[in-house]
């Protein structure tokens, strides 16, 4: 079990970061940075920041009256998630930040400040939740997780200077998050509320329709914008000396 929670956890928030407004964040440093540090930074940051919301996760199936009420939200904030996800984010001016006590407590600072109520965050509460027994492979998943999507940002987009294709990132995480939550809620309907299968196709077709009607909305939204470069080009060259 504490596997799968490790493996579902760091899964679940590598699609949560991709195109999140951390991993920007950790490309931007990584132009003003040495790559190494703006990776530890993430590090010390991500275990404050997760290790806290473990705490709420697992603080909240603590009251086992709720049980079913904490099991159905994590399962519908998947879907939301997943539409958070289609919205995307941008940078906030977090990556103009600084502190004297040098570039990897800089990093942390940004990061700590930027994930507080942060897709990846509210992520990781939910999956406290999902596995109330795992909560150090949860944090250890989640961790993980954030390490290897900011790895990634960070040098698809800096080291290589090429554009993450934004858009079908976006599209396919949001897509995992969303199978995810329609998976969970029909699991709490049949199995913790034992709801029988009109009352449950009712329910999730409504569900269906209210995401799709909200995915769409959000794909208009974006197509309307003006289209922007997720890495510009003065963030493709790694800094080597700081």
């Amino acid at each position: 079990m504490g596997i799968t929670a490790l493996a579902f956890s760091l899964g679940a928030v590598v699609l949560a970061e991709m195109g999140d407004k951390t991993q920007l964040l950790a490309m931007a440093f990584a132009a003003k940075y040495k790559a190494a540090k703006v990776m530890v930074g993430v590090l010390l940051a991500t275990i404050l920041n997760h290790a806290l919301a473990v705490a709420v996760g697992h603080m909240l199936t603590r009251f086992e009256t709720i049980q079913v009420w904490i099991q159905g939200i994590a399962a519908l904030s998947f879907i939301f998630f997943g539409l958070w996800t289609i919205r995307g984010d941008k940078l906030e001016g977090e990556e103009n930040k600084t502190t004297r006590f040098g570039a990897v407590a800089t990093v942390a600072l940004a990061f700590f400040v930027a994930e507080m109520g942060d897709k990846t965050q509210l992520t990781t509460v939910a999956l406290a939740a999902k596995f109330p027994t795992n909560p150090l492979w949860i944090l250890a998943g989640t961790t993980l997780g954030m390490l290897v999507a900011d790895g990634i940002g960070i040098l698809v987009g800096v080291v290589l200077c090429k554009k993450i294709p934004e858009r079908t990132v976006k599209l396919i995480s949001a897509a995992v998050f969303l199978f995810f939550g329609f998976l969970g809620s029909y699991r709490v309907m049949r199995s913790d509320l034992g709801l029988n299968t009109d009352s449950i196709l009712l329910v999730m077709t409504l569900l269906y329709a209210l995401t799709a009607a909200a995915a769409i909305y959000l794909l208009k939204k974006e197509r309307a914008q003006e289209p922007q470069d997720s890495v510009s080009p003065a963030c493709c060259q790694v800094k080597k000396g700081m």
